[in-house]
């Protein structure tokens, strides 16, 4: 079928829905909801034979509506609809959701079910289950909305006007009562609005936005008093106990420009008082209950480094400390070593919020590249032991050439991958000239940075850019990622791996060295850095910033036009009017 995808942003779940239904054969056109008259327009053009529409944030115009079959992907069961369904069932600690596909009808979100998928809400952030269990069931129920839709032969569900149509869930039942909110309430509200719209608060003289939360198991304060700091984050109390924030965004004041969310020391600045930053250990006590972003463990022969930014963001610090850990690891004596194996991000690059706050983005950007290649050749050049990326989430950009560099890669069946550098203006780093190829080959490698477009985890398997998919809840990702490679390290061809992969890395060197590769790819990341006229400065500002594009970004058009019908494309071609 030809399907038009109708997406309110370009974010997780959008190209996650357009990759799977890519590869489930459909051809798939994308457009932003920029406006009545710009769908309009995308509609004339695209003349779909369905319209698709992932959890979009303002209404169909209902002349579309009327003329076309539109399905709306909306996070809640069925009996449980309004624009903010999510938000209030993990404020209210919901344990079991669901995602529910149906077709928009005169009311908008009151049509005919076409599919409804269940899932589990564990205690984890809005943006973790978007790309997680809500994720995975909102891609098995469009597929089977879409299958059904082109049997013909389906009758869809009326709703009979049943289930309750809830009022958004707007800032002021979002706030924190710290003098009243034990840090289970506190905890629910900030994963609620994690990562949008953060949860508003006023401290230090100044109004922010609080994303991101973890409870805290033995800081103890004055309830809403900061207590300490770590790696970027700050501690709270609570009534109870505790709770670490990593990240803050200051509220816009009126007129001013748009703010962004920061590492919360960095954000507070000269605001933070005195406290003292009370870091974690690196090999962490499974009992205890607190946050840190990098932590190390090992289970008899396999050594198991854990890293989970917000965001998946890399900044300068944060690989120097990561690098840090992995030489660490590299002197235990294990035969595998683990990177990854979270449920969310395993790592999207440098960190843009962090670059476009610094005094001289330029500098930062230099620095932030550079500490990434240190630790991206610290991977590959690790021939002591075995080495495994295990991507329980998504990865992009240098973060995806970061996993590149191990010698296996495993990904969970949900994880999307966007191996590219162009939609940023960048050439690229991290040593992809030398990873991408050789998994892919040269053809397949350029083809990959030219068209900037989502990889499933299915897809990347058939090309050689992963080496297994593991199918399993988020949840489970760990789990399985730790069984199989205890198999591994006591396997019999280990040591022949381990020898034979240093004999490749040296046979590669010799051809041409790692160092030739780095100074190629710098030499074209330092011109985009340092030329104020270089696209990647305002295409960063806009990303970080969260400006709407004026329209549908090229790449997805580029992709629309190569996969329509030849009837649909001459239709959108000047000839064909």
């Amino acid at each position: 079928m030809h399907i038009l995808l109708i997406a309110s942003a370009v974010n997780s779940l959008t190209q996650r829905v357009f990759a799977e239904l890519g590869e489930a054969g459909h051809t798939v056109a994308v457009e932003l909801a920029l406006g009545e008259e710009f769908l309009r327009d995308a509609v004339r053009r695209h003349r779909p034979e369905v319209i698709v529409a992932p959890v979009p944030t303002t209404a169909i115009p209902r002349d579309i509506r009327s003329a076309y079959p539109c399905l709306v992907v909306h996070p809640g069961p069925v009996d449980n609809r309004g624009p903010s369904s999510l938000d209030r069932a993990i404020h209210e600690g919901a344990r079991e959701w669901g995602v529910t596909v149906w077709q928009a009808g005169a009311e908008g979100d009151a049509g005919d079910v076409w599919a409804s998928v269940p899932c589990v809400l564990p205690p984890v952030g809005k943006s973790d289950l978007y790309r997680g269990e809500i994720g995975d069931a909102a891609v098995e129920a469009v597929l089977l909305a879409v299958r059904r839709f082109a049997s013909g032969g389906y009758r869809p569900r009326r709703q009979e006007g049943a289930g309750r149509v809830r009022p958004r869930f707007d800032g002021s039942l979002r706030r924190i009562d710290w003098a009243s909110d034990p840090t289970a309430t506190v905890l629910r509200t900030l994963r609620a609005a994690d990562s949008q719209p953060g949860v508003p608060d006023a401290f230090g003289g100044e109004e922010w936005y609080l994303h991101g939360g973890c409870g805290e198991d033995t800081l103890r304060g004055r309830p809403g008093e900061i207590l300490a700091t770590r790696a970027g984050a700050i501690c709270r109390a609570t009534v109870d106990g505790a709770v670490w924030i990593p990240e803050l965004r200051p509220r816009r004041r009126p007129g001013g420009p748009a703010t962004f969310k920061l590492p919360a020391t960095l954000a507070l600045g000269k605001r933070l008082p005195p406290v003292p930053e009370v870091p974690a250990p690196l090999r962490l006590p499974g009992h205890r209950r607190t946050w840190t972003d990098i932590r190390y463990r090992e289970d008899g022969a396999v050594g198991f480094l854990h890293f989970s930014f917000p965001g998946g963001a890399m900044s300068t610090e944060r690989c120097e400390r990561l690098l840090a850990a992995y030489r660490f690891a590299c002197s235990r004596p294990t035969r595998v070593l683990v990177l990854g194996g979270g449920r969310d991000f395993f790592s999207n690059g440098m960190h843009l919020h962090v670059i476009e706050a610094a005094a001289d983005p330029a500098v930062e950007s230099w620095a932030n590249v550079t500490a990434l290649n240190d630790l991206v050749e610290a991977v590959l050049t690790t021939t002591d032991r075995l080495v495994v990326a295990a991507l329980g989430g998504n990865a992009a950009a240098g973060g995806a050439m970061l996993a590149l560099a191990a010698d296996e890669v495993w990904c969970r069946g949900g994880a999307l991958l966007n191996p590219h550098h162009r939609l940023m203006g960048l050439y690229g780093s991290g040593y992809w000239t030398y990873t991408l190829p050789r998994r892919v080959g040269t053809g397949q490698a350029a083809h990959l940075m030219r068209r900037a477009l989502p990889v499933t985890a299915a897809k990347a398997l058939g090309l050689g850019l992963v080496d297994r998919v593991v199918d399993c809840a988020p949840e489970e990702f760990g789990g399985e990622v730790a069984h199989l490679a205890a198999r591994i390290a006591t396997s019999s061809p280990i040591q022949r791996r381990v020898e034979a992969k240093k004999a490749v890395r040296e046979r590669d060197e010799a051809v041409k060295p790692l160092a030739a590769h780095r100074a190629e790819e710098l030499t074209r990341m330092r011109r985009a850095f340092f030329d104020p006229g270089a696209p990647y400065h305002a295409l960063r500002g806009a990303f970080v910033r969260k400006r709407p594009p004026r329209s549908t970004p090229e790449h997805l058009r580029e992709a629309a036009l190569r996969s329509a019908p030849r009837e649909t494309a001459q239709a959108r071609s000047p000839a064909g009017g």
